[in-house]
């Protein structure tokens, strides 16, 4: 990705989401989902609603994902999903290829950020487990800002990077992010291999969709010095 003739950029700070967008965990969240809901014998979302709430925060996730019981139970429930994700967390691994793209890019320079529905914990959990915090630049997670689809994350990494929002890119695999990076005047490029299906990321502003690492890896090398193909 390192450029011989230096051509202009057209960004500076590149945000990720984390789950399902660098680490391969919605099968896993949508387990954990279920198992907590079958722990206190509520019914259970379907595999289809259940990741359709991935990330967002934990309390936002689970009064979409369970609409169906009363207010009153949302923390045990809470607290059986994360029984059972912190029984899981350590088995969990990055896609293949994200880190290496991630060093790639860190090597050439540009802002690395994350924007998470994870909680803080979660995320220098796992950043830590996964030896790949170096790599990040700046890091907002939902439980210390406003959870997607509001702007909130990303207009703080932009004013605590010093980057305006046009010369940033928002990286996800849900319409969460993708709402996000709308709602905050920055571009977006969708990953279908996270927890929403195609045709639903569709429904919301993206400049491409891409199946793999290996394709977003190559949309990157094509686009961020370039106009856009």
């Amino acid at each position: 990705m390192t450029q011989t003739n230096k051509p202009e950029r057209r960004y500076d700070l590149i945000v990720w989401d984390w789950d399902g967008t660098i680490m391969d965990s919605t099968p896993t969240i949508v387990y954990c989902i279920q198992q907590a809901c079958r722990d206190l014998g509520f019914k259970e979302p379907d595999d289809t609603l259940a990741s359709s709430v991935i990330g967002l925060g934990i309390h936002d996730s689970l009064r979409r994902a369970v609409p169906w019981i009363e207010p009153i139970h949302f923390q045990k429930l809470t607290d059986r999903f994360r029984y059972h994700y912190l029984a899981k967390d350590h088995e969990l691994d990055l896609f293949v290829g994200i880190r290496e793209l991630l060093e790639e890019l860190r090597a050439d320079n540009y802002l690395l950020g994350v924007a998470t529905g994870k909680s803080r914990v979660g995320l220098d959990r796992s950043l830590k487990h996964h030896q790949i915090g170096h790599l990040f630049h700046e890091t907002r997670t939902a439980d210390e800002s406003f959870s997607k689809p509001h702007p909130g994350m990303l207009l703080e990494l932009s004013d605590v990077l010093q980057v305006p929002t046009r010369r940033i890119l928002m990286i996800g695999d849900t319409t969460h992010d993708l709402d996000m990076a709308a709602n905050a005047g920055v571009d977006a490029v969708a990953v279908t291999y996270g927890a929403h299906p195609p045709d639903t990321l569709k429904t919301s502003q993206s400049l491409t969709h891409v199946d793999d690492v290996t394709q977003l890896s190559a949309w990157l090398k094509s686009n961020l010095t370039a106009p856009l193909k």
